[in-house]
């Protein structure tokens, strides 16, 4: 019988976050595992597929489960920073004329950057600050925002028209990079069913906002070995000398490993992390973060190929 516990508890919790998530969002359940581990771990994530999979739905169903604020920006290529993180206004007061801030929508618990690959690259670096820490620089001012704060970003394949990469810098603040696959035929059956009718399912509130800062507390405590330590330190080396990788996984791809490893371990019921449990966040954790070669690009090898070849050979 399991010992029960802190993490006892948190599976739980977890299990009813993606049950009330899944509601709404069918046939997705790892996408779903994923994403609440990246939130649960206080990183961001990127979600890519193509346009009708659910991506936008999947990040308001978050929000709605645990009684966080949501905003939203919807990217496109004339949005401009100051649409993102607020601009400063000339205001008419009793006192006089003065200079108020006036917040954009990253002050939200949960943004949701909405085809964030269709905005330039310069709208884009408007949420390097706000990723990296937690607040916005306005005229000279800095604005802490509000804890906690998760970006969710949604993008499209960028071969598909009216796309611009990501910049690196931008790229290795997102702790995962989550792949959204097309449903198959059952699953698609399910979708029809669900949302042509007369009524479509809500999104219960699974828990407050203090209990999502509690789970996300006891998540960063989870103790990790030195021999799991040294599994993603050798993981994160091999990357950089891999034939076909020009730019191997910074220490943030490190960090993100672990920190969901640590997710992963609780969403099971175990207070400790496993090597599985470092297999499991690895591909999503470092694939945005490799650069292929000239090589790779030739023969049409892809990171998560890369991925797995590393992790067949690490120890």
């Amino acid at each position: 019988m399991r010992e029960s516990g802190p993490h006892t508890a948190f599976a739980e919790r977890f299990t009813a976050l993606k049950r009330a998530v899944g509601l709404v969002i069918l046939g997705q359940d790892a996408v779903i595992e994923d994403l609440l581990v990246v939130v649960l771990a206080g990183g961001h994530a990127l979600l890519e597929g193509a346009p009708g999979l659910g991506k936008t739905r999947l990040v308001k169903a978050l929000a709605d489960a645990t009684d966080l604020s949501f905003g939203r920006v919807q990217f496109t290529p004339d949005l401009m920073p100051a649409d993102v993180t607020g601009t400063t206004l000339l205001s008419e007061e009793g006192s006089g004329p003065r200079f108020t801030f006036q917040p954009g929508p990253v002050f939200a618990n949960v943004l949701l950057a909405d085809e964030i690959n269709r905005a330039t690259p310069k709208t884009q670096s408007a949420l390097l600050e706000a990723m990296q820490e937690r607040a916005v620089t306005v005229s000279g001012e800095a604005h802490p925002l509000p804890r906690p704060f998760t970006t969710l970003a949604t993008q499209n394949p960028l071969e598909m028209e009216g796309t611009y990469p990501l910049p690196e810098a931008q790229l290795d603040r997102f702790l995962f990079k989550i792949l959204v696959p097309r449903p198959d035929p059952e699953t698609l059956t399910r979708i029809l069913a669900a949302t042509t009718g007369a009524d479509e399912a809500q999104v219960p509130q699974v828990f407050s906002h203090a209990e999502f800062s509690e789970l996300q507390a006891l998540l960063r405590a989870v103790p990790v070995s030195s021999r799991a330590l040294e599994f993603v330190v050798n993981l994160v080396e091999a990357s950089h000398a891999h034939p076909l990788v020009r730019l191997g996984a910074s220490p943030r791809g490190a960090q993100a490993t672990v920190l969901a490893a640590k997710g992963y371990a609780l969403a099971a019921g175990r207070p400790n992390v496993e090597l599985e449990d470092l297999r499991r966040a690895a591909p999503a954790a470092l694939r945005h973060r490799l650069l292929l070669n000239f090589e790779a690009e030739v023969a049409g090898t892809s990171p998560d190929e890369v991925i797995t070849e590393l992790l067949k050979t690490t120890r």
